[in-house]
């Protein structure tokens, strides 16, 4: 990600800033999920896949059909690249996301009996697999405490002070150095909701936000000047 950050990025939080942070995002928010829709591991692996630069929305739109039609690895390798391609035409990239889920489908049939594999190694050897879509299927599918950073939580970290960093991978690791093991588990979801509805790129939210006397971003809105 070439986006430089926010100006917070120099500042951080304290452990105890971090922790009060946190505390409030469990409270309005105990058992946060992600909003794809899936009812399989795969089928999580497959939606994560597609929702590269697109939303939620829109992907949770096709998949609804999609699934339906091909709920396994063997039923997607079925269907076939170039069908494929035409049912998720609405989303972003659609071409290589068909591309990228035929071959994943081939290769989980072939290496692993159509499983989803548990490791981080076997994840990314996956066609159109990085390191935040493994992150996101060990968290929500095994319940791994990743931290998958995408552009809502790079957002968030760097405004706030939470993990200051210049890049994805390094608010990552500070992300991981920073949270508290309590809340490692449900950070990632935490964190991409609160970027999405409240700390949004172009209209931030501040006047509502749970976190705002926390913050440390000297651009907020709606609130006093600190």
């Amino acid at each position: 990600m070439s986006t430089s950050p926010p100006r917070a990025r120099h500042r951080s939080l304290t452990p105890a800033a971090i922790a009060t942070l946190f505390e409030r995002l469990a409270a309005l928010d105990p058992e946060p999920r992600t909003e794809l829709l899936y009812a399989s591991d795969f089928q999580l692996l497959v939606a994560v896949v597609l929702s590269a630069q697109s939303t939620d929305v829109g992907v949770n739109k096709v998949t609804r059909v999609l699934f339906a039609h091909a709920p396994t690895p063997a039923a997607m390798l079925a269907l076939g690249e170039t069908e494929l391609a035409r049912r998720i035409g609405s989303l972003g990239l659609f071409r290589i996301k068909a591309r990228n889920v035929i071959a994943l489908c081939r290769l989980l049939l072939e290496r692993h009996d159509g499983a989803v594999p548990r490791t981080r190694e076997a994840l990314q050897a996956l066609p159109g697999v990085g390191r935040k879509t493994a992150n996101v299927v060990l968290n929500v599918a095994f319940g791994e405490p990743t931290i998958a950073v995408d552009t809502h939580i790079f957002r968030v970290a760097n405004r706030t002070g939470l993990a200051p960093g210049r890049d994805v991978n390094a608010v990552e690791a500070g992300l991981l150095a920073r949270v508290p093991a309590a809340f490692r588990q449900h950070a990632h979801h935490w964190l991409i909701l609160h970027g999405r509805y409240v700390c949004k790129a172009r209209a931030p939210d501040c006047g509502q936000c749970v976190l705002r006397d926390l913050c440390l971003w000297k651009d907020k809105t709606g609130v006093a000047t600190q």
